[in-house]
């Protein structure tokens, strides 16, 4: 058990008094101010606040500009690098409502009180949702396999209650949190309440989510289905019935302690209104690249890139084109990347959706946009078409935008695109997860030079050396009779082909090779490693990694997204379960032949329970939930080289794996609430200036942007970038 839970364990209560949160016994003299600093104690009824956070906004600057800091053990705080502005200060903190705004200016000191939070209601309400989330009831493992409406209205497709957790952490949490104030607090707190909210839809044309409400609102109710419908219904009724009668988490979350408080975080508003799914402010190979630019976003439901400049403090966008216009509304960026020239490249999967849309409309839209290629198929055009053609009209595409020259490029590719990463090869190959089947990239610098994307794009299918050592060559053959295909009887003779949908993916500095979290099925998930060889398609080698399977037929862990590779070649992946994963392929005594299909390397992995809130019934299933996760080779965060990193998406936070340690940290955004990250990566702005040269960088990533704190009033979006300094009033 981690010295988090511990901590956490400790303080659980109805509710928390405000001696159970450290206070200092005796009040020290605020840090000096400076011109750009505003410095100061908190104080409360038992003296100075350790452990709670002040936060100074303004809006002056061009978009609502916000800084961030923890008081120490003393209650003083230190606001570092403020633009000369007029702010708003106060105090928020567990166990504490907000103080009243002071008025503040950067050079002076400025003193605060602290107030107690009246019961325990008030104090909860600035809870993370995660330790919302953990009251909900799901049903008892000894219920499943599900026996449908005619049994226990439980779903026959779940048949284990790791089916169920999956589903209900991932499915409903893929595009905002549970737990939050939006998703806890109904007017209609019955069955019928729900199935009414999970229907409801934003209007066409909404600034968020563009035209996709409709869809949305299809997804939720798809999702709901698939629980066995009423039953889960109920499920989510329950919870808020019991909410709405006046229960609060029994357990309450820990002040940020030791390096939690040496965060500073500054926050900026972006993005117009749109929802972003995620960021990107360098070339995650060099991080020096675009030293002090613009960082970038991409807006899914709304078809634009925004950015925002750190150094002027203000925000805008570019419209990717489409469909004739300058900006088309149903392009649907998702994942974006920087490159050496400092050139954003993004993916596109809306390509073959305009395709059909406009056809249905009698509108011929040109080929080129959307429409997969003869090469994609056709094997004397392509040699990876010899080996998996890649068939169907319809195309994903591949975005490219080269700020110096204010040029969006649309490419159109073979396979389906997701996310994105570039190798450490010479051609800077740029691969791409998002399809079910094969592994793509695109030689940039081939394109760059040619710009055909016939000659630059290749692909793999995912095929595993499974052959018996005697007749194995560590090639593939493009005579697919001699795979062994998904589903199909095994033969051991043969090379074994898996599928399964590709999602976060790192590659790895070491060795050049690509990893990818394999997240579908959710249970059992996994990890593909991809080594191209020398002559791919014909040399590319596939490995597929599973957690380890229990005795009575569970997993060790299950739900994983993304991975993230260090320097020495370890693959670190986060699980919906509640767990950061290592893998170690060093480690493994077998790497090919007919076991080599997913649970042949339990020596590999390393588990590491993240502490937090646990969900009812569900032993140790975090109400937490962790999106796409990044090791932090470079140091840009402050706690050393090759951190691993993940967002807690349902607990406010930036969550570090200390690797000597093992040390969980957890760097709480505490304002505005319902910080929903996705992707994020470092940048060094200056290497000789200290903490104050390099930062991480992540966005507000919920779809529905009204549900975090201001609602349809808010501002929308935010970035966040995140600075640890050597103390909480270091300047």
């Amino acid at each position: 058990m981690t010295r988090g839970f511990v901590r956490a364990l400790l303080a659980s209560a109805a509710f928390v008094s405000m001696g159970d949160f450290s206070h200092a016994s005796v009040a020290a003299a605020a840090a000096p101010a400076t011109a750009d600093t505003i410095s100061g104690v908190v104080t409360g009824a038992k003296g100075p606040e350790a452990g709670v956070w002040v936060i100074a906004e303004t809006e002056n600057t061009p978009t609502r500009f916000i800084k961030i800091v923890v008081t120490d053990d003393q209650g003083r705080y230190l606001l570092p690098e403020l633009p000369k502005q007029k702010y708003k200060v106060w105090v928020r903190g567990y166990g504490l409502i907000d103080s009243k705004g002071v008025e503040a200016e950067p050079g002076k000191t400025v003193n605060l009180t602290a107030v107690p939070a009246p019961d325990a209601k008030a104090a909860a309400q600035y809870y993370p949702a995660n330790y919302w989330f953990a009251m909900i009831e799901p049903p008892a493992a000894s219920e499943f396999p599900g026996t449908g409406p005619k049994g226990n209205g439980i779903s026959p497709q779940m048949t284990t209650q790791q089916n169920w957790l999956a589903h209900m952490t991932e499915g409903c949490q893929l595009c905002h949190q549970l737990g939050d104030k939006a998703t806890r607090e109904l007017a209609d707190n019955s069955v019928e309440g729900w199935a009414e909210r999970i229907q409801k839809a934003r209007e066409e044309g909404d600034s968020a989510v563009g035209n996709l409400g409709k869809s949305y609102s299809h997804d939720m109710q798809n999702n709901m289905t698939r629980f066995g419908g009423q039953r889960g219904l109920k499920m989510f009724t329950d919870w808020t019935q019991k909410i709405e009668k006046g229960a609060v988490p029994p357990q309450a979350p820990p002040r940020p302690t030791g390096v939690e408080r040496n965060v500073v975080l500054t926050v900026w508003d972006w993005a117009n209104g749109n929802q972003i799914h995620d960021e990107i402010s360098t070339d995650r190979r060099n991080p020096t690249v675009n030293a002090s630019g613009r960082v970038y976003g991409v807006s899914p439901s709304t078809g634009y890139i925004q950015w925002l400049d750190p150094i002027k403090h203000e925000a805008g966008q570019v419209g990717i084109p489409g469909d004739g216009k300058e900006h088309d509304i149903n392009a649907y960026p998702h994942n974006p990347m920087i490159d050496q020239k400092g050139r954003l490249w993004a993916t596109d999967s809306s390509r073959g959706r305009q395709i059909n849309s406009a056809a249905e409309k009698g509108i011929t839209l040109e080929a080129p946009l959307g429409m997969r290629a003869d090469y994609c198929t056709d094997a004397n055009l392509s040699a990876f078409a010899k080996y998996y053609p890649m068939p169907g009209k319809n195309s994903s595409a591949i975005i490219l935008y080269d700020p110096a020259a204010k040029k969006v490029q649309t490419i159109s590719s073979c396979y389906g695109t997701h996310h994105l990463a570039f190798g450490y090869d010479q051609e800077h190959s740029l691969f791409f997860s998002g399809d079910s089947n094969v592994a793509g990239w695109i030689k940039t610098k081939t394109f760059d030079e040619t710009t055909s994307a016939q000659k630059a794009e290749g692909w793999c299918p995912m095929v595993l050396d499974t052959k018996e050592k005697a007749s194995s060559d560590g090639k593939i053959t493009p005579d697919r009779t001699q795979w062994n295909e998904p589903g199909k009887p095994q033969d051991p003779t043969k090379d074994t082909r898996i599928t399964g949908f590709l999602y976060g993916m790192d590659a790895a500095p070491k060795d050049g090779s690509m990893w990818y979290g394999k997240n579908n099925p959710s249970v059992p998930t996994g990890l593909v490693r991809l080594d191209r060889g020398a002559n791919p398609p014909e040399t590319c080698k596939t490995e597929y990694y599973e957690p380890p399977k229990k005795a009575d037929g569970s997993y060790v862990a299950f739900d994983a997204r993304g991975v993230g590779v260090d320097t020495n070649g370890i693959a670190w992946t986060t699980f919906g379960s509640g767990q950061i994963a290592s893998f170690d392929r060093s480690k493994c005594k077998v790497m090919r032949g007919p076991t080599a299909t997913g649970q042949h390397c339990p020596e590999g992995w390393k588990f590491i329970d993240v502490p937090g809130p646990r969900i009812t019934g569900a032993g140790n299933v975090t109400a937490d939930w962790y999106y796409l996760n990044w090791v932090d080779t470079y140091d840009t965060l402050g706690l050393g080289a090759n951190v691993p990193l993940t967002v807690g998406s349902n607990s406010d936070s930036l969550i570090a794996l200390m690797p000597k340690t093992n040390e969980v940290v957890h760097f709480t955004v505490p304002y505005p609430m319902g910080f929903y990250s996705r992707g994020l990566d470092g940048r060094i702005d200056d290497a000789k200036a200290g903490w104050k040269g390099r930062g991480i960088w992540a966005s507000m990533g919920t779809f529905p942007v009204w549900h975090q704190e201001g609602g349809d009033e808010g501002h929308g979006p935010q970035l966040i970038k995140f600075q640890v300094r050597p103390s909480p009033t270091a300047n």
